[in-house]
């Protein structure tokens, strides 16, 4: 990649990003980073990311459409496995009204070894929440997510009503879905 005017590699598309970055852990982007652009630059995007996104959230971070009242119906134990920091999920579940839900059920990549698309995290909340993992089923949003699911020998339901392609989500043991009103009716059919 050529420098840009500035002497800065552009940006890369928007689909690079999803696919190289969506679902991974801030310590898994940092790390592609700065294999990419080097170590300073890793270090300016760490804490340009964390700036932005703080504010982002802070600007009308919402819960998906349905969400909430998707999380009504289901009567099965749920908890959180995110390759989010714990701080960063106490931000961004506490603005969308949704931390209160899940308290003392939420797992980050930053407990675990390795991040998806390993097993690890999946393996590890499904040992805190006593459950066997061939009978858990991860809704995720991200390619690495389903993977992580597949791996940890989990079925997942793969939400394709944000940024990833519903492409990307397909494959073996995941049933892919749009809207998060179906979410009961699909956990009820697994």
């Amino acid at each position: 990649m050529s420098p840009g005017a500035a002497g800065r590699a552009p940006p890369p598309p928007e689909d690079e990003v999803v696919r190289r970055f969506i679902g991974r852990s801030s310590a898994s982007v940092r790390e592609q980073v700065a294999a990419r652009l080097g170590e300073a630059t890793a270090r300016e995007w760490e804490e340009s990311f964390a700036l932005l996104h703080a504010e982002a959230v802070d600007a009308g971070l919402a819960p998906v459409d349905g969400l909430p009242e998707a999380l009504d119906r289901i009567t099965l134990a749920t908890c959180v496995a995110s390759s989010g920091s714990h701080e960063k999920m106490r931000h961004t579940l506490g603005r969308t009204g949704l931390y209160d839900r899940f308290a003392g059920r939420i797992h980050s990549a930053t407990e675990v070894p390795r991040g998806k698309p390993a097993p690890d995290l999946f393996l590890y909340a499904a040992a805190r929440m006593g459950a066997d993992p061939s009978a858990c089923v991860v809704v995720e949003d991200s390619r690495p997510g389903v993977e992580a699911a597949r791996a940890a020998g989990m079925r997942s339901l793969g939400y394709a009503g944000g940024l990833t392609p519903a492409a990307a989500l397909a494959g073996p043991g995941t049933t892919v879905f749009t809207d998060m009103r179906e979410l009961p009716a699909l956990l009820g059919t697994l």
